[in-house]
C-alpha cells in the first residue's frame, strides 16, 4: 500500500479533459437519477490518498486507513458510514475488477468526499433508473452502490480511458442546541374557566396512610362528608393513574417531602372527579408525621401547580430586552458538540448553579430499566462512572428517579442514593430527566452539609433539566446509532480476520488483540480439548506488555472459571479477590507484620501491586461455544474500580460466537490436516538405499497446499544382492484418490519384484491388480527397472517404460539420448505384452527419469516439452546426481511464474567418474 497526505487548502488535480461525468451506461448520455455530479463549492482542506494491491487484505487495510484519517480530521459522526461504504467500494475493485485500488479522502467545512477508483474502466456499473432491489442474499455483486445510495448525501461514478471512479460524499450531521419556547401572554377570553368559586379540598392523612382530616370544600367537590373518610386510607378514594412504567403509587407519594401531579378521587356518587394536588410532608408538635394534601380540580391546576420560572440570576441576563435561549442559559454558547462533553457542562453548571458540591448525571440503558451514570464533578473517585442503579425501587430511594426528590440528610437514610454512598455528601436534590413523558436520565446535586436544598432548589433545577432534556436524548441516541454502526463495523473487521486464517495459535492471538483494548484492559481465553479436559491457560494479553507475564502468573494460580454453556457474559471474581490477597500478603512481608523481622519494602512488591491493580475491576467470562460444545472461555477484564458497559459486553458476546467458530474450525482443521499428513507419510518411501557404486537423488513434490504425496511416486529398493530395483511413476490425476493408488503399486511392486519375477512379470501383475479395483482403477505410467553395479565400475539397468516419458541418458561427452521404447501404459487393457531393454552406463554417465509434471510445465502457450528436459540436462556434465537433479528443479520453477499445478518426481542415478570442478 503507498499512502500520501497533503494538509492545506489546496484543490485537487483537475482531472483529464476528456473525463466523462457519471451516467447511466446503458443509457449514453442521460444521468442516472441515482447519481449526482461532483459540485466544486466546497473548499478542500486536506487529503490524503492511499493505493492498495489487487489481494483480498487490501479491504481491511482500506478500512483502516479511512478510518484513521478520518477519525485525525475530527469525523467521528461519519467514520462509520465511510467504513462501511470503502469496505464495499474497495472489494469491488480489488477482488471483482481484480486491479489496484486508488482511495483518495477530501476534507471540506462541512463533511468529506471519498473516491475509490480501479483500473478496469471497460467494466461498467450496473445502474438502475428506478428503485434499486437487494435481489438475492447470496448474490455477491452490486451492493456497493447501493450502499452509497442508502447512506451517502452525493455519490457518483466516473470513467476515463484508464479508471473507473465511484466517489461519495457524507456531511457532518447538525447538531441541536436547544428547544426554544415561550409563553405569551393571553387575553382574557383564552384564558382557563373556573367555577365562581375556587374549591380548595385540604385533607390530613396520618402516617398510617388514613385521613385525619376533611375540610367543607372537598365535602362540596367530593360528596363524602367527613364522618364517612374519616380513618379510612385515601388509596380506598383515590383513582391513581396507571401509567406503564410508573412505579410510584399513592402510598409512596404521600411519602415524599413534597409532591405535586395529578390523579382523580371517587365521589360518593361512585364517579371520578380529576384533580391537581399539591402533598406536603409535615411533623406535629408530638413528632408524627402526617401529610397535607391540597387539591382541586383538574381544569384549575393552576392555583396550586408551581409555575416553571427561570432564577432571578438567569433571568436579568436579557436586560437588552430580547428573550435569551433557557438551554444556553444554563449551558453556555456554543454548546458542546459531544455527548461527553455536554453532560459534564451539564453538572458542573447545575453544581454552580445550586451552590453544591457535587453532581451526577445519570443516563437511561437501551431498556431503560437501569440508569447509567456518565458524568459526575465534585466526587472523591471515578469509579462511579458507567455503574448503574435500578430506576424502580423502593419509595424514597433514588432509583425511584421518575419525580423530583429533595434529602435533607441521607445519613438520616442510608442507601436512599446508593451511588452517593460512602462520599461524604449528606443533602442531595435530583431531578429527572424526560421526554415526551420517558424518563431519559437523572440529574443530581449534592453538598456536604444537612439541609442544603428544599423544594425551590428542586424546582429551579428540574427547570433546567427540562430544558437539556431533549438536547441529551438527541445526543444519547445519536451515540447509540454511533456504537450500534460502530460495532457493526467492528463485527465485519473481526469475522474478516478470524475468517483468513485456519491456524489454532493464530486465532487465539487474533481474538484477544481485537478484545484489547477495543473491549476490555485485558483479557485471557481458555481452551477444552474436549469434554473430559479442564480448562487450560492459552493465551493472556493486557495493553500494557510488562503487566502480561505477572496476569498470566496469577491467573495459573486460580481455579480456571466453570465452562457453562449458558449465553451472556458472568462475573468472575476469583482472579480480583486473589490479586488483592496476594498483594496484601507482600505488603505484609515487606512492612515485617507476618511475624518476622521488620525490613524496608522490596522491589518485589511492585510488580504485585501492579497485577493487583490490573486485574482489580470487573472480570467476566463469556463461553467459547461452538456445535453445541464449550471449547474454551473468554475472559476480559478491567483495572481497579471501572466496570463493563452493557454495550460492550453485548458486542463481546456477539464477538465470542465469531471466535468460538473460528477456534473450532481451526482446531477440525488442524486434526484433518495431522490425519491426513500421517498417512501420506505412509505413502511414501521410508529413504533411499545406500548403493555401492552408484549415485542416487531423489527429488519429489506434490501439487497442493497441504500435500506431501500425489499422484507421481518414485521407490528405490533392494531385490537381492548387489541388486536395486527403481520406479517412477504418474497415476492419473492428483489429490487423495490418486494417492491411494500410488500406495498400490509402490508396494505392489516392491512384493513383486523380490519374489525373483522379470521387470515384464512384474508390471503385467501390477496391471491386473490395478483392473481388479473396478471402478477405483486409475491408468498408470510407470518406468520400472533394476540395477546392478558392475566390476568394471559400470552398471547395468534393465528397463520397462510402460507409458511413462523416456528415461535419459546423459554421456560424458554431453551427448543425451533416450535410454529405453515405449511401451503400454498400465491400468487399460487386460493382456499386456511388455519386455525389458538393457542399457550399460559407464562412468560419469547419468540416467534421468522424470514425470510428466516436468515436461508439461507450461507458460501460457509454451511448454519445457522432451527437448527442453534435454537441453537442461546437456548442461549437468561432470556433475553429481544430486547436482543434476537440482539443476532441473531450478530449471523447471524459473520456466513459469505460477506454482506447479501437477506433482513432480526427479529421479537422477548416475555412475561415479571425474567430477567437474
Amino acid at each position: 500500500m503507498t499512502t500520501g497526505v497533503i494538509p492545506g487548502g489546496h484543490n485537487p488535480e483537475p482531472r483529464p479533459t476528456g473525463e466523462r461525468m457519471p451516467q447511466q451506461r446503458h443509457q449514453p448520455g442521460q444521468a442516472s437519477p441515482h447519481v449526482e455530479t461532483r459540485t466544486g463549492s466546497s473548499v478542500i482542506t486536506a487529503r490524503a490518498a492511499a493505493t492498495f494491491e489487487p489481494v483480498g487484505r487490501s479491504v481491511a487495510t482500506a478500512r483502516s486507513f479511512v478510518r484513521d484519517t478520518l477519525q485525525g480530521w475530527g469525523f467521528a459522526d461519519v467514520v462509520d458510514d465511510a467504513v462501511v461504504l470503502t469496505s464495499e467500494l474497495v472489494t469491488n475493485a480489488v477482488v471483482h475488477a481484480g486491479t489496484h485500488a486508488d482511495v483518495l479522502c477530501l476534507r471540506t467545512d462541512d463533511g468529506v468526499r471519498i473516491e475509490v477508483a480501479d483500473r478496469y474502466p471497460e467494466r461498467e456499473v450496473p445502474l438502475q433508473g428506478s428503485a434499486v432491489n437487494m435481489g438475492s442474499p447470496d448474490r455477491e455483486g452490486g451492493r456497493g452502490l447501493q450502499l452509497c445510495a442508502a447512506l451517502a448525501a452525493r455519490w457518483g461514478v466516473e470513467y476515463t480511458s484508464t479508471h473507473k471512479n465511484v466517489w461519495f460524499q457524507l456531511d457532518l450531521p447538525e447538531r441541536p442546541v436547544g428547544t426554544r419556547a415561550a409563553g405569551p401572554s393571553l387575553p382574557a377570553d383564552l384564558l382557563p374557566l373556573a367555577d365562581g368559586r375556587v374549591r380548595v379540598a385540604v385533607i390530613q392523612i396520618d402516617r398510617k396512610g388514613s385521613i385525619s382530616a376533611w375540610n367543607e370544600d372537598a365535602e362540596e367537590v367530593f360528596g363524602h362528608t367527613a364522618a364517612d373518610v374519616t380513618g379510612k386510607p385515601l388509596s380506598d378514594l383515590a383513582a391513581w393513574p396507571h401509567t406503564p412504567g410508573t412505579g410510584t403509587g399513592i402510598a409512596e407519594a404521600l411519602q415524599l417531602s413534597r409532591w405535586e401531579g395529578s390523579y382523580g378521587i371517587r365521589g360518593a356518587d361512585g364517579r371520578v372527579t380529576p384533580v391537581y394536588a399539591s402533598h406536603l410532608r409535615v411533623r406535629d408538635t408530638g413528632g408524627e408525621p402526617s401529610t397535607v394534601c391540597l387539591l382541586v380540580r383538574d381544569h384549575e391546576r393552576a392555583v396550586l401547580q408551581t409555575p416553571l420560572r427561570v432564577p432571578a440570576s438567569d433571568a436579568g441576563g436579557a436586560s437588552d430586552g430580547q428573550s435569551s435561549d433557557p438551554f444556553e442559559v444554563f449551558i453556555g454558547s456554543p454548546a458542546p458538540d459531544d455527548l461527553d462533553g455536554l453532560l459534564q457542562r451539564t453538572v458542573e453548571r447545575a453544581r454552580d448553579m445550586l451552590d453544591g458540591d457535587s453532581a451526577f448525571l445519570l443516563l437511561a440503558t437501551d431498556d431503560e430499566t437501569e440508569l447509567e451514570v456518565r458524568a459526575s464533578t465534585g466526587l472523591p473517585s471515578a469509579r462511579q462512572r458507567f455503574a448503574r442503579v435500578p430506576v424502580e425501587a423502593g419509595p424514597g430511594r433514588y432509583g425511584s428517579a421518575r419525580m423530583p426528590a429533595v434529602h435533607d440528610d441521607l445519613a438520616a437514610v442510608p442507601g436512599a442514593v446508593p451511588l452517593l454512598a460512602g462520599t461524604g455528601m449528606r443533602s442531595v436534590v435530583t431531578v429527572p430527566l424526560k421526554v415526551e413523558g420517558r424518563l431519559t436520565g437523572s440529574l443530581g446535586v449534592a453538598a456536604e452539609a444537612p439541609g442544603r436544598y428544599s423544594n425551590e432548589e428542586a424546582l429551579r433545577l428540574q427547570f433546567a433539566a427540562d430544558r437539556i432534556a431533549l438536547a441529551v436524548e438527541s445526543a444519547r441516541l445519536g451515540e447509540l446509532e454511533r456504537l450500534r454502526r460502530g460495532s457493526l463495523s467492528f463485527l465485519v473487521e473481526a469475522s474478516d480476520l478470524l475468517a483468513g486464517t485456519l491456524d489454532r495459535d493464530q486465532t487465539l492471538a487474533l481474538m484477544a488483540q481485537m478484545t484489547v483494548p477495543t473491549l476490555a484492559t485485558w483479557c485471557a481465553v481458555y481452551t477444552i480439548a474436549d469434554q473430559a479436559s479442564d480448562p487450560y491457560l492459552s493465551y493472556v494479553l493486557h495493553e500494557d506488555e510488562e503487566l502480561i507475564d505477572g496476569i498470566k502468573s496469577l491467573l495459573a494460580k486460580v481455579p480456571p472459571p466453570d465452562p457453562v454453556p449458558t449465553p451472556g457474559a458472568r462475573v468472575w471474581t476469583a482472579p480480583g479477590e486473589h490479586a488483592h490477597q496476594a498483594a496484601l500478603r507482600s505488603s505484609m512481608r515487606s512492612l515485617g507484620l507476618t511475624g518476622g523481622p521488620t525490613r524496608q519494602v522490596s522491589a518485589g512488591i511492585g510488580p504485585t501491586l501492579a497485577t493487583a491493580s490490573a486485574v482489580g475491576g470487573e472480570t467476566v467470562v463469556l463461553p467459547l461455544v461452538a456445535r453445541n460444545r464449550v471449547i474454551g472461555m473468554l475472559t476480559l477484564g478491567k483495572p481497579t474500580d471501572e466496570h463493563f458497559r452493557q454495550e460492550i459486553l453485548e458486542l463481546a458476546e456477539d464477538l465470542s460466537r465469531r471466535a468460538a467458530l473460528a477456534l473450532d474450525n481451526a482446531r477440525l482443521y488442524s486434526e484433518r490436516t495431522a490425519i491426513s499428513q500421517a498417512l501420506q507419510r505412509s505413502l511414501l518411501p521410508p529413504g533411499t538405499p545406500h548403493i555401492e557404486g552408484m549415485e542416487v537423488e531423489v527429488i519429489y513434490r506434490a501439487a497442493g497446499e497441504g500435500n506431501e504425496v500425489g499422484g507421481d511416486f518414485y521407490d528405490v529398493f533392494p531385490i537381492a544382492d548387489n541388486a536395486y530395483g527403481f520406479a517412477i511413476g504418474d497415476v492419473c490425476g492428483t489429490g487423495p484418490n490418486a494417492a491411494a493408488v500410488t500406495g498400490l503399486a509402490r508396494h505392489a511392486l516392491r512384493l513383486l519384484a523380490r519374489e525373483g519375477l522379470s521387470g515384464p512379470a512384474v508390471l503385467e501383475r501390477l496391471n491386473s491388480a490395478i483392473l481388479d479395483e473396478g471402478a477405483r482403477s486409475r491408468f498408470l505410467t510407470l518406468l520400472y527397472g533394476e540395477m546392478r553395479p558392475q566390476e568394471d565400475g559400470s552398471a547395468e539397468m534393465k528397463v520397462v517404460c510402460a507409458g511413462h516419458p523416456l528415461p535419459l541418458r546423459l554421456r560424458q561427452d554431453g551427448t543425451v539420448e533416450a535410454a529405453a521404447e515405449p511401451q503400454p501404459l498400465l491400468g487399460v487393457i487386460e493382456d499386456l505384452e511388455l519386455y525389458e531393454q538393457t542399457v550399460t552406463l559407464d562412468p560419469g554417465d547419468v540416467l534421468l527419469c522424470v514425470t510428466d509434471g516436468v515436461t508439461e510445465r507450461r507458460e501460457g502457450t509454451r511448454m519445457l516439452g522432451d527437448d527442453g528436459l534435454a537441453d537442461v540436462l546437456t548442461t549437468c556434465t561432470g556433475l553429481t546426481a544430486g547436482a543434476v537433479a537440482a539443476r532441473i528443479m531450478r530449471a523447471v520453477e524459473r520456466f513459469a511464474s505460477d506454482a506447479p499445478s501437477d506433482d513432480m518426481a526427479i529421479l537422477a542415478m548416475r555412475v561415479p567418474g571425474l567430477q567437474k570442478d
